[in-house]
């Protein structure tokens, strides 16, 4: 697992030190890429490739990199005086405080479209480029992590439904921890059906993702999320923590890794594989 995060470092190091991109924005980009961060997106998608029998190849390290970097970009943004206000991230300042604000907004801007150009360079099959380019703008844009994000926004300080809560973050996070699954099957070449199964796999993560999330916030110090804690209930937010209680959350939380490990070991995934190591980190006695 280690030597898949080099490989995919050295990947984004290496395409933000081209002598084309202009120094500041190359910087900036590249500062908050590697700024840390458990590479849970990319690695999901290339353990995955693996669990499926595939070799993996440099194409495939591209499709994870630019899974990373619509990510990182969100963050950037997220992190920004209009939306959630914060001075770091990962443990150091973010983007807008190392650099300045203009500077992040234009860096989360070309994290946001250089993952195009990654996907359209690679050495796959036409077609498949296609499907990835389709899927991955799928699940950033008004159908997926934008749309969350704008929802979110609107339900500060409003008492939302479990169901409401649940759009949301099966938009804002869902969506973009969706891409790996259905990515390595499409580049696994499985049935519709199977592609299917995974969307679903990838949804009931992205839910469990986001519960786990709302828990540390209120459980968490500076030093284990990197970030300010505390921040969902300073801006009102309606979590699943505010309405299902702490114990409701975590039991929730349970449920859905279960469901997750147990879809994919029908998808015939062995129990040693690495992406259900993952999965299992995600308990919050692995924390």
């Amino acid at each position: 697992m280690d030597m898949k995060i080099k490989k995919l470092d050295e990947f984004l190091t290496t395409f933000y030190e081209s002598a084309t991109f202009p120094r500041g924005l190359a910087q900036s980009a590249h500062y908050s890429l590697l700024a840390g961060g458990k590479r849970i997106r990319p690695l999901l998608l290339l353990e995955l490739l693996e669990a499926f029998g595939l070799e993996l190849m440099p194409a495939h390290f591209q499709i994870a990199a630019s899974v990373e970097m619509i990510h990182t970009g969100s963050l950037i943004h997220d992190d920004l005086p209009a939306m959630d206000n914060d001075d770091y991230r990962r443990g150091k300042l973010t983007n807008h405080k190392k650099f300045d604000e203009a500077t992040a907004i234009l860096a989360g801007d070309t994290l946001f479209f250089d993952p195009f150009y990654v996907i359209s360079t690679c050495d796959l099959p036409a077609k498949m480029i296609v499907d990835l380019t389709r899927e991955l703008a799928f699940a950033s844009g008004a159908y997926g992590m934008v749309a969350g994000q704008i929802l979110d926004m609107a339900g500060e300080g409003k008492t939302l439904s479990l169901e409401e809560i649940e759009q949301i973050h099966r938009l804002k996070t869902g969506r973009l921890l969706t891409f790996p699954f259905v990515a390595a099957g499409i580049i696994a070449e499985k049935t519709a059906q199977e592609l299917e199964k995974l969307r679903q796999i990838g949804q009931e993560l992205g839910l469990a993702f986001q519960i786990r999330d709302d828990i540390l916030d209120v459980t968490a110090s500076f030093s284990e999320l990197g970030k300010t804690p505390g921040k969902d209930v300073l801006e009102e937010k309606s979590t699943y923590v505010a309405h299902l209680g702490l114990a409701g959350a975590e039991k929730m939380l349970t449920q859905k890794l279960s469901e997750v490990e147990k879809s994919l070991t029908e998808m015939s995934i062995p129990d040693d594989s690495q992406i259900l190591k993952i999965i299992k980190r995600l308990e919050l006695n692995h924390a």
